[in-house]
């Protein structure tokens, strides 16, 4: 029996989703108005792990994530770099999608563009202003705040103790400085389409209310998002869109914690942040994405280069583990029993890498007193795949310059870093075969300097990065 943490009400309940064995999930998508930096990762990395582990247990998952390719962010980055909004919204979509994937996140079922679904955000708007919650000022429309009940409900805040300020925004055509754009007038160079307003574009909120209800009708089961998306943004997707239908929106609203860089929140407004491809490129997706999951979704998490150099070692020892034996036979029912209870309290995933490290020690134990650990090698197989995990790739990332100066030491081919650490390998083998024992011992010194361990076996050279 699972239980999340509901930010709607801040209770703790029961999942049950609305149709048995089915799953809606909308997860709110990146303003692709620049490159990605780790929090966006860090929301991408935690409700894949939910997603993927709501499919293992047998649910079928219907994921969606949108991309916001529309906003005055985007309106304004483009114009600094003297592009079109489409051709930067384009170029950043591909760096975000691109770092998702390394870091092992699948593909949403759906990811909606907020551009393609324009016709829906007018209908929806349109609903609103015949029963009177919108209403149309100076060629933008508003929603009414205050004439909607229950506006609040999901971040706690009093509608009446709120004021204009950086969460609210502020407009000289509105009834109420609470009231929020819906639609915006066009204005000269911006991208505009046609409405019953004229032309114009739409507001931020109004995306992920239209573009949710088409893929998920309403209402569906799980909405999700960075903490920082709760007011206003998911405040006003509830108020938009139970206005409209009259009836509740998402069920479960599932919130993760922020990264944090030298005690403060990451932000693209202020330049404090990470950016997520280099990161990506310093470390490697996996070592990124179990740095992400040794804190429970919903908890803050910071970032440091010490963390990041503990979260190598932890994957490291992982594959190590793996390394030493083969799986055999199914699984340990005992650790998969750890790492489902882990999960089904909240998707705690700190607490899941707690049960994947127990079993590690067990079986390092079992392996060293000369037994078989063919079982827990096959949970920690398993969870960890559930967790996304990559075990199996070589793990070489940051490694490519001293392996390029080796490669150029020893007279072999450069390239990609896995192809020049197997053409050293295979250049120790010749040296071996011909006896040239220096040359061989020094190849073999020179690569455990860079990290890579070369163990020799029956069955030829074998190697790990250490």
């Amino acid at each position: 029996m699972i239980t999340v943490y509901n930010t709607l009400g801040r209770v703790r309940q029961t999942f049950e989703p609305l149709e048995e064995g089915r799953v809606g999930m909308y997860v709110c998508g990146p303003t692709v108005q620049s490159a990605p930096h780790i929090g966006h990762g860090r929301c991408a990395v935690a409700f894949d792990v939910i997603r993927r582990y709501l499919t293992w247990r047998g649910w079928d998952v219907l994921y969606v994530q949108n991309i916001t390719d529309v906003d005055d962010k985007i309106i304004n980055r483009a114009a600094e770099l003297g592009v079109t909004t489409e051709d930067l919204a384009a170029e950043m979509t591909e760096r975000f999608l691109t770092s998702y994937r390394r870091l092992g996140v699948l593909d949403p079922d759906v990811t909606p563009a907020a551009t393609h679904h324009i016709p829906e955000m007018i209908e929806l708007i349109a609903g609103l202003v015949r029963q009177g919650l919108a209403y149309a000022s100076g060629g933008d429309v508003y929603f009414r705040v205050r004439a909607l009940e229950g506006y609040g409900k999901l971040s706690g805040r009093n509608v009446d103790e709120l004021r204009i300020g950086a969460r609210v925004e502020p407009g000289i055509d509105k009834e109420d400085p609470l009231d929020f754009a819906l639609w915006k007038g066009a204005k000269p160079g911006e991208p505009s389409w046609p409405s019953p307003w004229g032309e114009g574009r739409p507001g931020w909120h109004i995306e992920c209310s239209a573009m949710s209800a088409k893929y998920l009708g309403v209402p569906f089961d799980i909405h999700a998002g960075g903490a920082d998306l709760i007011f206003p943004h998911h405040e006003n997707e509830i108020a938009q869109s139970e206005g409209a239908t009259g009836g509740p929106f998402a069920r479960y609203w599932l919130h993760n914690g922020m990264v944090n860089l030298g005690g403060e929140k990451l932000s693209k407004s202020t330049g404090h942040i990470v950016d997520l491809a280099e990161a990506i490129e310093t470390y490697g997706g996996p070592v990124i994405r179990l740095f992400l999951l040794r804190a429970a979704y919903r908890s803050p998490i910071e970032y440091s280069e010490a963390s990041m150099r503990d979260a190598r070692g932890s994957l490291d020892r992982l594959r190590s583990f793996v390394r030493r034996a083969p799986s055999a036979g199914p699984p340990d029912a005992a650790a998969l029993d750890r790492f489902v209870a882990s999960m089904e309290d909240d998707f705690n995933t700190a607490e899941a890498l707690g049960a994947v490290f127990e079993t590690v020690r067990q079986g390092n134990a079992r392996l060293d007193r000369g037994g078989e650990a063919g079982p827990l090698i096959a949970a920690v197989r398993e969870i960890t795949g559930v967790l996304g995990i990559d075990l199996e790739s070589a793990g070489l990332e940051g490694l490519a310059e001293p392996l390029a100066e080796l490669a150029a030491r020893y007279e072999v081919a450069a390239g990609s870093a896995e192809g020049m650490v197997r053409r050293l390998v295979a250049a120790r083998t010749a040296a071996r075969r011909s006896r040239d024992w220096s040359r061989a011992d020094a190849i073999r010194d020179d690569m455990a300097g860079a990290g890579i361990v070369i163990e020799d076996s029956a069955d030829g050279a074998r190697w790990y990065r250490r």
